[in-house]
C-alpha cells in the first residue's frame, strides 16, 4: 500500500509499458504516456495498452477535431522541424515489426469500429495517426458546457486546459500560498500549440522556439489586456507552398462537413494563472515570468477565420475576476 501510494502520483513520468522514466522536452506532463521505443509503441497501440483513447473519440469530438488542427497547423508550419515535437511514432499497419511515423527517418512510408473501418478505407495510416495524435497529448483539455463559459470571450470553443504534472500544480500551490497569484493571457499561434499540449508552457526566449522577440528579457510573456496576446495568437505572413505526403493530403486536406471547427484559418489564446512574486517583471500591460513553475494553463479558447474576441479585456478588473474565479474554482480547486 506505501508503494502504491508513492507510486501513482509519479505514473506520468514513466512509461505506461516498459515503465522506464521519460525524456520529454520539458519534463513529465500530467496524463501517462508511452516511450519512443518501437516495442512499447507496438505495445501500445496493437495490444491496446491504454485502449481508453477510443471512448475518447465519443465523448470529446470537438477535442479530438481541435487537436488534429493543432497537429495539422504544426506540420504545416515553415518551422515543422523545430516545433513539430514529438514527432508521431506510429506502427506501419503492413509491417508491425517497423514504425511507419518515426523521427529517424525522414519519409512517410454509428460505432467507432465502424469509424475506423471508414478511416481504413481512406488510408491504412489515417487511424493509427489519429489514435496518437489523441493518446499522444498529456494535457487535461475538456470542452465547456456554455454554463461554464466565460461570456466576456465571445467564442463557443472555450476549453479547460490543464498541463502541469501533480508537482508543478503542488509547488504551483505553494507559491501561490506565499505570494497569491492573478490571471493573465498568453498568445500563441495555432501551430505552437501542438507541443505545448504534449510539453508544456515552456520559457522559449533565447531558444529555437523562440518566433518573437524577447525585448524584456527571457521568460515567458503574457498580458492582462486581451487585445496584446491576441496580437500574437495569429501569423500575417502566408504560408509558403511546401511538399506534402500523400498520407498528409489524404487525411488532413479533404473537406469534412461534420468537424465542430468549419475554418483552417484559427486563432488560439490561453488564460493563465500567475504567481504573483518578485520574479513577476512588469513592463506595462507586457508580464514576463521567468519561472516556468510560476505560470499554470486554466482556459483555451479558439476563434475562426481571423476573429478575436474582446479587444478590451482587463483580467485585474474585480468584475472580470470575479467571473474567471465563478467559473475556474470548482472545476480546478477542488479536484
Amino acid at each position: 500500500m506505501k508503494y502504491s501510494e508513492q507510486r501513482i502520483p509519479t505514473l506520468n513520468e514513466y512509461c505506461v509499458v516498459c515503465d522506464e522514466q521519460h525524456v520529454f522536452q520539458n519534463g513529465s506532463m500530467l496524463k501517462p504516456a508511452v516511450c519512443t521505443r518501437e516495442l512499447c509503441v507496438f505495445s501500445f497501440y496493437t495490444l491496446g495498452v491504454m485502449s481508453g483513447a477510443a471512448e475518447e473519440v465519443a465523448t470529446g469530438a470537438e477535442v479530438v477535431d481541435l487537436l488534429v488542427a493543432m497537429c495539422r497547423a504544426a506540420l504545416e508550419s515553415p518551422r515543422k522541424s523545430i516545433i513539430f515535437e514529438p514527432y508521431p511514432s506510429v506502427v506501419d499497419p503492413n509491417d508491425p515489426k517497423t514504425l511507419a511515423f518515426n523521427p529517424k527517418v525522414t519519409t512517410v512510408a454509428g460505432s467507432y469500429l465502424e469509424i475506423k473501418k471508414q478511416m481504413d478505407k481512406l488510408d491504412p495510416l489515417a487511424h493509427p495517426l489519429l489514435q496518437w495524435i489523441i493518446s499522444s497529448n498529456r494535457s487535461h483539455i475538456v470542452k465547456l458546457p456554455l454554463s461554464r463559459q466565460l461570456k466576456f470571450m465571445h467564442t463557443s470553443h472555450q476549453f479547460l486546459l490543464l498541463s502541469s504534472p501533480p508537482a508543478k500544480e503542488a509547488r504551483f500551490r505553494t507559491a501561490k500560498k506565499l505570494y497569491g497569484s492573478t490571471f493573465a493571457f498568453h498568445g500563441s499561434h495555432i501551430e505552437n500549440w501542438h507541443s505545448v499540449l504534449r510539453n508544456g508552457l515552456v520559457n522559449a526566449s533565447y531558444t529555437k522556439l523562440q518566433l518573437h522577440g524577447a525585448a524584456y528579457g527571457k521568460g515567458i510573456y503574457l498580458s492582462p489586456i486581451s487585445s496584446i496576446s491576441f496580437g500574437y495568437s495569429g501569423r500575417n505572413d502566408p504560408l509558403s507552398c511546401r511538399q506534402w505526403s500523400a498520407l498528409t493530403l489524404s487525411v488532413f486536406s479533404r473537406p469534412v462537413l461534420s468537424r465542430f471547427l468549419q475554418s483552417r484559418n484559427l486563432n488560439c489564446i490561453a488564460l493563465c494563472e500567475v504567481i504573483t512574486s518578485k520574479d513577476l517583471q512588469k513592463h506595462g500591460n507586457i508580464w514576463v515570468c521567468p519561472v516556468s513553475d510560476h505560470v499554470c494553463t486554466r482556459f483555451f479558447f479558439v476563434y475562426e477565420d481571423g476573429q478575436v474576441g474582446d479587444a478590451n479585456i482587463n483580467t485585474q478588473e474585480p468584475k472580470v475576476q470575479k467571473e474567471i474565479m465563478r467559473v475556474i474554482g470548482t472545476q480546478i480547486y477542488s479536484s
